[in-house]
């Protein structure tokens, strides 16, 4: 006992200030046989009644003699003092009051059991291991700390058991994730990981995917933790290893997306500023390469101040060092895609004078191609271009006019200088990006580009016809894609004299097709480029069909390598090769070879462009791309599968049977039922929202195309099972948003998100609507039996509680009930009416406009029953459309419902109104500008009273024939009416009738503007 005190006085001198106690301690401490060092220093931090300082200092030199002694010391003690140190440091642990200590200790664990672990990766502590699986699922929170900590450092603890142990490591971390009371747990460990050079980059890199998720699953948790967030911040400085600046780049864009910009922003926008101002260009490189990164997280905060951000962004495009300006480039490309259309037209927008706004435009566009104009830097160069690329590609038409000019000339000069430069040097990478920006302009100008048409067509001809070596194929595929955009810009007049040409240079290098490499990039430019000259010839494109269509299929048929793989045989390849893989737990993960899917996604849009253009004139492939289609829609694995299956169902599908309906009912019937059970099932099974509601809005379109019969009784009972079934997950997801409103970690973050959510759910409550009007409107009174097992969810929805979305979309519903059931559907009016009846007069504009629309179909279709309601109803329909804000554009969908309405009741309900006195009123209100069909409904019944010589229509002598032009030249101006609208010839009739009545016909056309004259003189031409 005497021995132990003394060595505690020893450890308090080992700490002394003064030089010469210290170091005659430490001449003592030296001569302390190893085996009794590690007793005394054990005994110290054991001792609860010891000083904390004297506790550390043994802990440290505890953990210091294993670390450079072990050797020599622990082999040679007896196998139950080995036992008891063990025993003795977990002990510690478990005890241990003080956090700092207890840290030490754990310390000290881990370098043991760093030492403990033999050649071949044996841990020869396997209780250690034990106590880390039991810390972490401890109630103490320090148990759990000190298990991460151990695990910190010494992540390979686990030896050669690694992979066995992959799985519960795995749920250890989650669910030390998932500790919301005390994040300290997981987040604080992982930023040290992240911030510890000393472990690899892969380490490093595991650790901050662990704070991201964290930030993804737990958001609204970590917004409260302001210090960890600002903390991961600091640690996303430039790095040397590029595979740890595109994880922190990457880790950036997702953090900000999960914790949102209002945290965010202002988190990291001093960091920002601070390493842009850095004279080491590392750095300003890392802070532009951060700025591009959190555009989308924070794009309502960085919107307000866009103008800012781009003007300071443009100075380093003249940065003395090409890697920043290419990271300027990045950040201007970047926020061109972030924020279009915004970033091209935002400066206007938030009030920007036009001069500001029209310096703001010019200065990006002049220093996107004076960037482009570095011939040393190349790199630089190439993505400059790229950054034009994304800016006028999403460039409003009207914004980019002005500047089009310069833009083609610039852009030509370049050109010019690069293809010259490829034929003497053979570099490439700049005139495809270049060729690239050439296409994008013109894609955006259309028509006007048309001037510069001549100046680019031959030389991109050339590039065609001579850059056949294999090195040169993407630059031959761009051009491809190039010249087929500009044909498509300026129209088959301008483009005609060329098509011959580029056609058998297509042709040509389509009947190369099968010898070109799997992976040669012409084939999806090659594709693409078909198609766009589709558009342009039209019916007559018919012909080359045989000969596109042999690839396009095979292209559209690849089939994705896939494979069941162990751990080891995974690790054995890398994603680079176009693997992507998914854990399946019990080390097996699902790989999917992803190379080629991306061509496939392409080659499926351009068969759903064919059918388009074509209609009948595709029929001779109809039934092999439907049977390439419909398995698609269970096939979601990949980004690029999610296209092909929102594809195939939103377009493909009722477009393949307007093809072949040339082909006869029988043949229609025969492709319909093979589509039929996929897209049913489909819509019963696809986990992903947006493309669930295009499948769903394409089983709607089909079933309007086959009409009635095209669903026998099997069909109906799965489908009605799966409409009631995303009811009722409607209504519940509504509870658990509530429900997390509720949360204590609920904030305006969450707010956002749970937003976000229900607007999704209700995307996917329209698509159940459209669903039921194409029921309704094929099978009419007939299917009321099979609707009412949903009835009462879509009363549910129409309740006064219900949010407005909700009601809108149950009114719909019944709007549908009552257009396409009636008169049966009266026998649930008293299940609507009264909700109706108070929707007239919502403060939701969309509401209003679902009961003013169901008034209408009351009137017009509903029968004498409804005719009560209607009475009732018309002054609160006139009421909202005399209100001061009625015309307001928030407003103007829902008045102009209202005056259709009034328009159906006095038409087919006359009984209900008093016609004469409202009728004045009623002609004021036209034209509807807004709802279109609507619109023609109006204009419909304005023939009717023209017709009838309604003496108030027309006024005393035809006093009113003037306004009635105005009224119908507005229509025609604002394509209102078209002239497939069988009213506009009617309305064409009485313009006619007043032409031969020499001096009305001059009081009416003297009356009207230029705009309205031309309109008139239109509808004369093609009604």
């Amino acid at each position: 006992m005497a021995e132990q005190q003394q060595f505690y006085i020893l450890l308090g001198n080992l700490m002394s200030p003064d030089n010469d106690i210290r170091k005659q301690s430490e001449e003592a401490y030296d001569t302390i046989p190893g085996q009794t060092k590690i007793t005394f220093l054990l005994q110290a931090i054991r001792d609860a009644a010891c000083a904390e300082e004297v506790k550390t200092m043994a802990a440290v030199l505890l953990r210091r003699l294993l670390s450079s002694s072990f050797e020599e010391i622990y082999p040679g003690l007896t196998v139950d003092m080995q036992t008891a140190i063990k025993t003795e440091l977990v002990t510690s642990i478990q005890t241990e009051a003080s956090p700092n200590i207890r840290k030490k200790v754990a310390d000290i664990a881990a370098e043991l059991c760093r030492n403990l672990l033999d050649d071949d990766g044996n841990n020869q502590w396997p209780e250690l291991l034990k106590f880390l699986f039991d810390s972490v699922n401890s109630d103490n929170v320090g148990l759990r700390e000190a298990a991460l900590h151990i695990f910190w450092n010494f992540p390979g603890i686990f030896g050669n058991q690694q992979q066995h142990y992959m799985e519960v490591i795995k749920r250890m971390l989650v669910q030390c994730m998932q500790d919301q009371e005390n994040p300290q747990v997981s987040t604080c460990f992982h930023l040290k990981l992240c911030a510890d050079t000393t472990l690899t980059n892969m380490q490093r890199q595991l650790a901050l995917e662990v704070i991201v998720t964290l930030s993804e699953t737990a958001a609204a948790m970590l917004r409260k933790h302001t210090a960890i967030v600002a903390s991961s911040g600091d640690k996303n400085g430039y790095s040397v290893y590029k595979s740890n600046a595109v994880a922190g780049e990457s880790a950036l864009d997702r953090m900000a997306c999960g914790l949102g910009g209002k945290m965010v922003l202002p988190m990291i926008k001093q960091h920002i500023m601070t390493m842009l101002q850095n004279p080491d260009w590392k750095y300003r490189h890392a802070g532009l390469m951060a700025l591009s990164a959190i555009g989308e997280g924070c794009h309502q905060q960085m919107e307000a101040i866009l103008n800012e951000i781009v003007s300071f962004l443009l100075l380093f495009c003249q940065d003395p060092h090409p890697r920043v300006r290419y990271a300027a480039c990045n950040a201007i490309g970047q926020m061109a895609t972030d924020f279009a259309p915004t970033f091209q037209k935002k400066f206007h927008d938030k009030g920007l004078r036009p001069a500001q706004l029209i310096k703001l435009i010019t200065d990006v566009i002049s220093a996107l191609l004076q960037t482009m104009e570095d011939q040393t830097n190349p790199r630089v160069q190439a993505h400059a271009a790229a950054a034009l690329i994304n800016f006028t590609e999403d460039c409003p038409k009207s914004l980019l006019i002005p500047y089009l000019d310069s833009l083609v000339q610039h852009l030509h000069v370049i050109m010019v200088a690069k293809l010259q430069e490829l034929i003497q040097k053979g570099t490439k990478l700049v005139l495809e990006q270049v060729v690239t920006s050439i296409a994008s302009v013109a894609d955006t100008a259309e028509e006007k580009f048309v001037p510069y048409y001549d100046l680019f067509m031959p030389s991109l001809k050339h590039i065609v016809e001579n850059a056949v070596q294999k090195e040169l194929r993407l630059l031959r595929g761009k051009t491809i894609e190039c010249i087929s955009l500009i044909g498509l810009a300026v129209g088959k007049d301008k483009f005609m004299p060329d098509a011959s040409a580029v056609m058998q240079l297509l042709l040509k290098t389509q009947t190369d097709f099968n010898d070109l490499e799997d992976d040669d990039p012409q084939i999806s430019y090659m594709i693409s480029a078909w198609a766009r000259m589709c558009k342009i010839l039209g019916k007559e494109f018919q012909q080359y069909l045989p000969v596109v269509m042999g690839p396009l299929m095979k292209t559209a048929s690849i089939k994705p390598e896939v494979a069941l793989l162990d751990t080891q045989d995974m690790e054995n390849m890398s994603e680079d090769d176009g693997w992507e893989f998914v854990n399946l737990g019990d080390q097996q993960s699902f790989g999917i070879k992803t190379a080629g899917l991306e061509e496939k996604a392409t080659a499926c849009q351009m068969l759903v462009c064919y059918a388009k253009e074509l209609k009948e004139g595709f029929v001779e492939y109809t039934e092999q791309v439907v049977k390439l289609m419909v398995p698609l829609l269970k096939f979601y694995f990949h980004d690029d599968i999610l296209l092909i299956g929102a594809l195939t169902t939103s377009e493909s599908m009722p477009l393949l049977l307007e093809c072949a309906r040339v082909r006869g009912p029988d043949y229609l019937t025969q492709m319909w039922h093979f589509m039929c059970d996929a897209l049913i099932k489909a819509i019963g099974t696809e986990p992903d929202s947006d493309v669930l509601s295009e499948i769903m809005h394409s089983f709607a379109k089909c079933i309007e195309l086959m009409g009635e019969g095209c669903l026998n009784n099997e069909h109906f009972e799965e489908l009605g099972g799966i409409l009631k079934g995303k009811l009722e997950e409607h209504f519940k997801n509504q509870e658990l948003r509530q429900a997390k409103r509720q949360d204590e970690d609920y904030d305006e973050g969450m707010e956002e998100t749970l937003q976000d959510e229900d607007e999704n759910d209700v995307y996917i409550l329209t698509k159940v609507s459209d669903i039921l009007h194409s029921v309704f409107s094929s099978y009419k009174e007939q299917v009321l039996p099979w609707f009412e097992q949903l009835l009462q969810l879509i009363v549910q929805l129409v309740c006064p509680s219900r949010p407005w979305a909700d009601r809108q979309w149950g009114l719909c519903i019944f709007d549908d009930v009552v257009e396409h059931c009636s008169p049966s559907s009266f026998k649930y009016a008293e299940l609507f009416l009264r909700a109706m009846a108070l929707s007239l007069c919502d403060t939701s504009p969309e509401v209003r406009q679902a009961a003013a629309y169901g008034v209408g179909v009351m009137a017009q279709y509903g029968g004498e029953n409804y005719r009560p309601f209607c009475t009732e109803a018309l002054p609160t329909l006139l009421g909202v459309i005399q209100s001061p804000d009625s015309k307001v554009k928030e407003n103007v969908n829902a008045t102009e419902n209202c005056i259709s309405a009034v328009g159906k009741v006095m038409r087919f309900r006359p009984e209900c109104a008093n016609v004469n006195e409202i009728l004045p009123h009623w002609l004021s209100w036209l034209p509807l500008n807004e709802d279109k069909e609507e619109a023609v409904h109006t204009f419909d019944f304005l023939c009717d009273l023209i017709e009838s010589n309604n003496p108030i229509v027309l006024g005393p002598d035809n006093a009113n024939l003037p306004k009635i032009f105005q009224i119908i030249a507005e229509g025609v101006a604002n394509e209102s009416v078209k002239s497939e609208d069988a009213c506009s010839k009617r309305l064409a009739n009485v313009i006619r009738q007043v032409q031969g009545s020499g001096g009305l016909w001059t009081q009416c056309v003297t009356m009207l503007n230029e705009t309205q004259q031309k309109a008139i003189q239109d509808l004369l031409n093609t009604a």
